[in-house]
């Protein structure tokens, strides 16, 4: 699978789990807890491929400004995540922070895919992105066996570099 569409159906797969969210009952506590581990995996280690290979990879002139943008991006999204794993699923707070992230994440998936997706493909030929594509996935899915979510506090101190 090529880089690119890894990276949206990894957004695809986290856009559902926020569905998932949003629609549970007030008292589902401990489904809510599920739901925000999931996303929390899946949201760091996508930030960690992103940041690792697919960052890296398609830096250039053209694509400088949203590199820059979506490392920031990442770091506030961990922050929040941070502040989330602190937290029980029934603390008052909880479910405003979680819709903030879903923001958050809704927007910088919306400009990656808007803009720095399409400046990539002018960038990278097709075999690059695959070549590209298989790395990724094979470190996300090492990434998600051990619970990517708990290495996010550690992350919050500055942006990843470029």
């Amino acid at each position: 699978m090529n880089a690119i569409e890894l990276l949206k159906q990894q957004h695809d797969e986290v856009k559902k789990l926020f569905a998932q969210y949003g629609k549970l009952p007030d008292h589902a506590d401990v489904r809510r807890g599920e739901l925000f581990e999931m996303i929390a995996d899946r949201l760091a280690a996508h930030a960690t491929i992103e940041e690792l290979y697919f960052y890296p990879a398609t830096r250039s002139e053209r694509t400088e400004d949203e590199l820059r943008e979506a490392v920031e991006e990442h770091l506030s999204a961990k922050r929040i995540i941070a502040d989330l794993l602190e937290m029980e699923p029934g603390d008052e707070e909880f479910d405003p922070k979680m819709k903030v992230l879903q923001e958050q994440i809704e927007h910088h998936v919306k400009e990656e895919e808007g803009e720095l997706f399409k400046k990539v493909r002018k960038l990278l030929s097709k075999e690059q992105l695959e070549d590209l594509g298989i790395l990724m996935e094979q470190q996300f899915e090492e990434l998600m066996e051990d619970e990517p979510r708990n290495n996010v506090p550690a992350e919050t101190g500055h942006a990843a570099p470029l």
